[in-house]
């Protein structure tokens, strides 16, 4: 065989196994996933493992809060929809006004862990000096036992699902303060509270890092184990559009599978339902 006979047979096969190769990546189902930065770490993670399962199957996500995640399924740019909260009311409302039918599914539970500079010397709040802390009642850690110093307050936005949480058990309705300063995501309170020793905030249970000192609230510590008694715990879901199918109920069996999903929820700090 002639030497450009040989490589015009290669040339075709490299060019055919691009072809197939640029197909295949065209062709891939896509799944998106917004929402909750508390849920965030499940979501990637279980992306990460479930697109090794099902390479055909490439899933996309992003964080922004739980309302906007809500927001999204209501309006249809996102496949499923992560919450640190349930679903509320007018939401549902707006959802049916769109045609859409939103399928809650409770994939782990949380503590919501207020924590302080590693250099406070404060390790308990009862829940009523929290409320009154975030009400800007408490200014000074003097009033709690601390040091005579200001406290600075770190809260989340109010799009964010754990904001809502923390409203209702620790503020039990009443309004964060307008002196608190209000970060978008767990991330941003657990670094801004890292970096100075006067704060006070709250994160998940899976954001806790040794830059930061956890307190406990009514002497009970936020733990894998003592989730249940807690104080301040909730349910973390992925909601979807209608009774999923397809793509989605591969995805939302995969993240509820006691060996799998859940074993990532374990994984990554949080508490397993299944």
């Amino acid at each position: 065989m002639k030497k450009k006979t040989i490589g015009a047979i290669l040339k075709t096969g490299v060019i055919l196994a691009l072809v197939v190769c640029f197909a295949t990546v065209a062709w891939a189902e896509k799944l998106s996933i917004k929402g909750s930065t508390t849920v965030l770490p499940i979501a990637q993670k279980a992306a990460e493992e479930f697109m090794k399962i099902y390479p055909d199957i490439n899933v996309s996500v992003s964080g922004g809060g739980s309302g906007n995640g809500i927001k999204a399924i209501i309006d249809g740019t996102t496949d499923i929809a992560d919450s640190s909260r349930f679903i509320k009311q007018k939401e549902v409302a707006m959802s049916v006004e769109n045609g859409v039918y939103p399928v809650p599914f409770a994939v782990a539970r949380d503590c919501i862990v207020p924590v302080v500079h590693p250099s406070n010397h404060i390790d308990d709040l009862s829940l009523k000096q929290l409320r009154k802390i975030y009400q800007g009642k408490i200014r000074n850690w003097e009033a709690v036992g601390g040091p005579d110093l200001e406290i600075v307050v770190i809260s989340r936005d109010t799009s964010s699902g754990t904001y809502e949480v923390w409203e209702d058990i620790v503020m039990e309705g009443a309004r964060v303060y307008p002196g608190a300063l209000l970060q978008a995501s767990n991330g941003a309170v657990a670094q801004a509270v890292a970096k100075n020793k006067y704060a006070i905030g709250y994160i998940g249970l899976s954001y806790l890092n040794k830059e930061l000192k956890a307190l406990t609230v009514d002497g009970e510590a936020a733990s894998i184990e003592n989730a249940i008694a807690y104080p301040v715990s909730r349910e973390l879901f992925m909601f979807t559009k209608g009774w999923p199918t397809g793509k989605t109920m591969k995805f939302i069996n995969y993240v509820l599978h006691p060996n799998k999903g859940q074993k990532i929820v374990s994984e990554v700090g949080y508490v397993p339902l299944y």
